[in-house]
């Protein structure tokens, strides 16, 4: 565990210096690379070993690859972003067993007012609009889930969370401020900067996952 998880740094920081460098050949090899890794290390941490997981990262690795270009793929990259954002809210939801949906609502909606308010302010292709209001939604429920369950009860499992989802959401405000806001700037350094998050997002949301299931493994014996 400790080898692979020195190898997923290993490998991101790579590839960091690959983004700053614009080196397609080794980005194209590394950005994929990053997710699989992580799932050899869920594999080989968790007794649970849950395919939403699996699939999650497979999308990501998937997105990953089609978000390289910037205009050919980037209806897919958006649709598969969409899938695998969908598999992360059902996934938390799943581990987190919501029961209260009230502190949710008033969660979600300041994350709704934020990434409504950046979709109406910006140039958004038509073919685009649906998924991004899809997006903005998976997001929104994603942060007011994080935080609700943050409040309401401060263990391991959701302070990983909520640091994982607020990468998550500063990950979506970059990359749509570089593809909508920015589209004809595309500074060098919003590809890094949204890499990085993207690293430490979704290894903390590996260590809620594993916090998560060892929690309620604990409950059921306890029981």
């Amino acid at each position: 565990v400790q080898v692979l998880t020195i190898l997923y740094f290993a490998i991101s920081i790579t590839e960091l210096m690959m983004e700053l460098f614009a080196y397609r050949p080794a980005i194209y090899f590394l950005k994929p690379l990053i997710p699989v890794v992580l799932m050899v290390l869920y594999y080989c941490t968790s007794e649970s070993r849950n395919l939403l997981f699996f699939a999650a990262l497979l999308l990501s690795a998937v997105t990953n690859v089609l978000f390289i270009e910037t205009e050919p793929n980037m209806l897919h990259a958006v649709i598969t972003f969409t899938l695998h954002r969908i598999c992360i809210v059902v996934f938390i939801l799943k581990l987190i067993r919501l029961r209260d949906f009230i502190p949710l609502m008033i969660g979600v909606l300041p994350f709704l007012l934020i990434f409504f308010y950046l979709l109406m302010n910006s140039e958004v292709p038509e073919n685009s609009m649906a998924v991004m209001v899809i997006q903005n939604i998976l997001i929104s429920i994603m942060g007011g889930v994080a935080v609700s369950n943050y409040i309401m009860a401060d263990n391991r499992a959701n302070s990983w969370l909520l640091i994982s989802v607020l990468l998550f959401v500063a990950l979506q405000v970059i990359v749509f401020i570089e593809r909508y806001y920015l589209a004809n700037l595309s500074p060098i350094v919003l590809r890094p900067i949204a890499m990085a998050l993207n690293v430490f997002a979704f290894y903390t949301f590996y260590e809620f996952v594993v916090a998560s299931e060892r929690q309620s493994d604990l409950n059921r014996t306890t029981v």
